[in-house]
């Protein structure tokens, strides 16, 4: 990229891990610090983030479930939950060959080739992960139901099916996930929602297919957790600002619509966002 970027990214069920090579993102989030950072280890979230760059950034993004993040780092998810953090400073076993996240980075950046570093992040993560603390397979379980259902199935139900209390469940959620499964159902609900709504839906039909209770509901469930209303964000999805016709819209998920690009000063109008209980 040869110039400045802004972008709004919008909850979504997993934790990210930015090994950077070159440049940094500031990163901003209503009732956080906001952090410059290289690498970044990002947590599951129920509320928007603003992302900025110079214009030159270069790195490896890559998305984790929330349990995978918490085998490769051993951290109770819930302090980690909307927050972004320098990896570094979270406990992990890389094993020998490198003593940080930050020189792993660096070696990615030294090969000549993607095909070379995805190969070397493909062998780095499978070590990291045998290393690290094993999740729960009842966690599992129930985050992949929560996953297939895109957050309808109910909390007492889910417990049933893996065979705990719904205290069991929620504290053990909160543990490896990060968020209780209340409010992972509300993230999952919301990003099939962005889904239908970039698809062309309209918001009665939307809210009705994502059992919202109505379309009211859905508006403040969306305003919550990504600072903006359903009309306002299609709108800037469809209606790229000045400047930035024809760049893409840099969603980090395939078929999702998890990002918004902002034009420069526009950035205080998505980022006023209340957290999701």
């Amino acid at each position: 990229m040869s110039r400045p970027r802004a972008r709004l990214e919008a909850p979504i069920g997993a934790a990210t891990l930015l090994l950077g090579f070159e440049g940094a993102v500031r990163i901003s989030r209503a009732g956080r610090e906001t952090a410059e950072l290289a690498s970044v280890f990002c947590g599951p979230t129920t509320t928007a983030a603003l992302g900025e760059h110079s214009g030159r950034l270069a790195g490896v993004e890559v998305l984790l479930t929330p349990w995978a993040a918490f085998t490769l780092f051993g951290t109770a998810q819930h302090e980690l939950a909307d927050r972004v953090v320098d990896p570094d400073e979270l406990p992990h076993d890389l094993g020998s060959r490198w003593a940080s996240v930050g020189e792993l980075a660096a070696a990615l950046a030294a090969l000549p080739t993607w095909d070379a570093r995805f190969g070397l992040l493909d062998d780095v993560f499978t070590r990291w992960s045998a290393a690290g603390t094993p999740s729960s397979a009842r966690v599992v379980r129930a985050w992949s139901e929560l996953v297939r259902t895109w957050g309808a199935v109910p909390v007492p139900h889910l417990a049933d099916e893996v065979g705990w209390s719904v205290r069991q469940l929620e504290n053990r959620f909160r543990e490896q996930i990060g968020l209780g499964p209340k409010a992972a159902a509300r993230v999952l609900r919301l990003q099939r929602a962005r889904r239908l709504l970039a698809s062309g839906r309209s918001q009665a039909e939307t809210a009705a297919v994502c059992g919202f209770y109505d379309q009211a509901h859905l508006s403040g469930e969306f305003r919550a957790m990504t600072g903006c209303t359903p009309g306002q964000f299609t709108v800037a999805r469809v209606s790229p600002p000045a400047g930035r016709a024809g760049l893409p819209a840099g969603d980090r998920m395939p078929g999702e619509a998890t990002s918004l690009l902002l034009a420069p000063g526009r950035s205080a109008d998505f980022s006023k966002t209340g957290r999701a209980s």
